[in-house]
């Protein structure tokens, strides 16, 4: 099984120059912002999930490509190589999800993570994958508020669509955290819906948009996906303070762990990173075979 990782790195001058030309706006500092925990997330996956065979790193530029990154392992994949010229650049992740089956050389079982997730717990295999089915825990829905929820709704109307299942007002939500696909499942899903799928894709997020459920829905609704929820913890910076997380961090008591970034001020966005990078030290102190 595989790894894909998206990665933005908002202090990349090549990043921002792009961004700000066709948001009209600054670069943002929150979705984007880099707290220099990538490597901690690959030395996780190489210690808790030693099953793993390739991690894919999937970039906008070159230029994204951390300096420590041992390219003989860490696979690099650019937008352009998987995602067609005519949505490129984007800054919207959920264009991006669209197509990270199409990696060249993707193993059929692979878990999607944004680089936000950790796995800091015991992480067996069976976690994410039994019987060749994948493992995910879902809720559903009836009310829609927020673009998010808008993504979700919109995501399993077309996954049910796509699996022959007649409308619902209901719609499915799998839990956040790490995603298991298989990658068959998702072709399947972009042959049967290319072009609504399309006509989703914009470089920045709108309410029209789909999101990476749309895999995971269909997956769901054909049989595919053991309803089993993934043992995680998630924190947002909004409410948690980088004590309680790294407290977790050092004893975790879930296998993996979410940490949401927020609108912070400078000082207290350099506090908390400068202890949420101490306490991944400590818990994982050598470097992975991705490192150089």
């Amino acid at each position: 099984m595989d790894i894909v990782i998206t990665y933005v790195d908002g202090n990349d001058p090549v990043w921002q120059k792009d961004y700000e030309e066709y948001a009209a706006v600054p670069a943002m500092t929150k979705r984007y912002r880099d707290w220099g925990t990538l490597k901690y997330l690959l030395r996780g996956i190489q210690q808790k999930m030693p099953y793993i065979r390739n991690a894919f790193l999937v970039v906008s530029h070159e230029s994204q490509v951390p300096a420590w990154a041992d390219r003989d392992n860490l696979k690099i994949v650019l937008h352009k190589d998987i995602i067609p010229q005519e949505h490129l650049p984007t800054f919207n992740s959920t264009t991006i999800e669209m197509f990270l089956h199409r990696i060249p050389g993707l193993d059929e079982q692979f878990i999607y993570f944004n680089d936000d997730m950790f796995p800091v717990g015991n992480c067996d295999e069976t976690l994410f994958f039994r019987d060749g089915k994948a493992v995910m825990g879902f809720s559903r829905h009836i009310l829609v508020s927020g673009q998010y929820k808008k993504h979700c709704r919109n995501s399993d109307r077309l996954a049910r669509q796509a699996a022959g299942m007649k409308p619902s007002f209901i719609f499915v939500r799998p839990q956040h955290i790490c995603s298991p696909m298989i990658k068959s499942r998702c072709e399947e899903v972009a042959s049967k819906a290319g072009e609504r799928i399309a006509s989703s894709l914009s470089r920045l997020r709108t309410d029209n948009n789909l999101n990476q459920y749309l895999f995971l829905d269909y997956m769901l609704h054909k049989g595919d996906m053991i309803e089993s929820r993934i043992p995680k913890k998630h924190f947002s910076l909004a409410a948690a303070g980088a004590d309680s997380i790294c407290k977790f961090l050092r004893k975790p008591t879930k296998a993996l762990c979410c940490i949401n970034d927020v609108h912070l001020s400078e000082n207290l966005f350099v506090s908390t990173r400068d202890a949420l990078l101490a306490a991944f030290e400590e818990i994982f102190p050598e470097k992975s075979r991705f490192e150089k």
